[in-house]
């Protein structure tokens, strides 16, 4: 089955709609957060997920919410794990229960 619209990683928002527009590169980013560069160029290039640390820091800079960076990552991964899981959860009858 193909996928119309795979699941979008929070690290491609953070790098196609705050880092690319207000040209900052994840180093800086990192050095206003104060944490690792790494761990901004490894959530820019969609290899690592956004933390509660990371979405705090996010949120303060960005003047966004915590809720924004965590929800965007939670709802990747159940996409991403429900594909991975769609024959074994297809086996899983759905309670009945009395009216």
């Amino acid at each position: 089955m193909l996928d119309i619209n795979p699941p979008v990683h929070p690290g491609e928002i953070l790098r196609e709609e705050y880092l690319v527009p207000l040209g900052l590169r994840p180093y800086t980013l990192a050095k206003k957060l104060h944490v690792p560069r790494t761990r901004i160029e490894r959530l820019a290039s969609e290899a690592t997920p956004v933390t509660p640390d990371t979405a705090l820091r996010l949120a303060k800079f960005f003047g966004t919410t915590p809720q924004f960076w965590m929800n965007m990552q939670a709802s990747y991964d159940l996409a991403v794990e429900g594909k991975a899981k769609r024959a074994d959860l297809e086996t899983i009858e759905r309670l009945e229960t009395a009216a």
